[in-house]
């Protein structure tokens, strides 16, 4: 029988700048009304606006009786980067990509009288061996960055901390889809990374279950 009580709940954020796609949100949401194990997954896109993301990811962990969190954003890395910590900062002075509302945070504290940083509760050492054994390039890394992926992952990391919610919880990025890459290089003649979305929706899916073995 499923675990009715508890759920995945998983986050991938809407697209911005000037694409019309987010490779975490594409992703994401083929796991809709899927079941993980014994666990019902629940999905929610996230607004890539600066004063939305606290409220959001706050409402869903306030209403969903979680079993686990996994949020994802898009990167222009090469690989799956599980991110291993979240700061208490944002900061976009010289970056060319703001918020999807304009805004361009400098300096600025996510929540006063907080702790500088909070840890992944994934187990992300376990899920890159997985991802890895699976022919999917993946990395830790050690910077998400001061843009709204960090900012959402500082957030739900410092909600679960102050409500002591004990579940299984970070923050991946995925590379960029080959759809946005080629845009890229003919608007801008950038050359980037990318990988496909059924790639990225297979490491997913072995994120769900390498996690699930945690709960």
């Amino acid at each position: 029988m499923l675990n009715m009580d508890k759920v995945v709940v998983l986050t991938g954020f809407e697209p911005y700048d000037d694409f019309l796609v987010n490779p975490s949100w594409e992703a994401v949401k083929a796991f809709g009304n899927e079941k993980a194990g014994l666990y019902n997954v629940k999905v929610f896109k996230i607004p890539l606006i600066y004063k939305e993301i606290k409220p959001t990811i706050t409402r869903i962990i306030d209403d969903e009786s979680l079993g686990a969190l996994i949020s994802f954003g898009q990167s222009y890395r090469p690989v799956i980067s599980l991110e291993k910590v979240a700061i208490n900062y944002a900061d976009l002075t010289e970056a060319a990509v703001l918020y999807n509302c304009g805004t361009r945070p400098k300096d600025e504290i996510l929540e006063p009288n907080a702790p500088i940083a909070y840890s992944t509760k994934l187990s992300i050492r376990k899920i890159l061996n997985q991802l890895r054994k699976s022919n999917i390039p993946a990395e830790i890394s050690y910077s998400a960055g001061t843009f709204g992926c960090n900012q959402l992952f500082y957030n739900m990391m410092h909600k679960l901390g102050s409500e002591r919610l004990d579940i299984p919880a970070g923050f991946i990025h995925v590379p960029s889809l080959p759809s946005q890459v080629a845009k890229l290089q003919r608007e801008k003649n950038l050359k980037l990374p990318s990988m496909n979305l059924e790639t990225t929706i297979k490491a997913i899916k072995i994120v769900i279950e390498t996690t699930l073995e945690d709960i």
